[in-house]
């Protein structure tokens, strides 16, 4: 369990699109209690412990300027309050969904939370807009003619 549970959480935090994980009834009582215990503020930390971490791959390490004290400091609040889902708020919920789902489940579970995280960024306005801008470099009338559009 002590590998499984690091890279599990890793990958399911850290992923922003849909994946294959299959939620069964365990993972969904799990994800349910993770997004009942956490508020926006512990979700903007998850967020910012996914960031920090993926800035640290060699391609994009360049776009950001974080400094140990700034990542460690991530990695603190993230453990603190994943220590707390895990052995106090959803405790019964986390046994149970490792116990009857494994790996699966609890990725499953985290990937939800994961959502929850990137929501709490992308409902700002101006984190809104950036993720749009890229739409002023896309060819419409291209794209409605290959979607089957006007």
């Amino acid at each position: 369990m002590k590998a499984l549970l690091p890279a599990a959480l890793l990958l399911s935090l850290s992923t922003l699109l849909p994946t294959a994980a299959h939620a069964g009834p365990k993972a969904e009582t799990l994800a349910a209690c993770l997004g009942d215990n956490t508020t926006g503020k512990d979700r903007k930390d998850l967020a910012r412990w996914i960031f920090i971490a993926m800035a640290s791959h060699p391609e994009i390490k360049d776009l950001s300027n974080v400094t140990e004290a700034s990542r460690d400091s991530a990695d603190q609040a993230a453990a603190q309050l994943l220590m707390a889902l895990l052995t106090e708020r959803c405790k019964a919920q986390a046994r149970e969904a490792l116990q009857q789902e494994g790996q699966a489940g609890m990725m499953a579970a985290f990937q939800t939370l994961g959502a929850l995280a990137m929501a709490e960024l992308t409902s700002n306005p101006q984190v809104a807009r950036a993720i749009s801008g890229f739409e002023r470099h896309m060819d419409r009338a291209r794209m409605e003619a290959a979607l089957g559009g006007k």
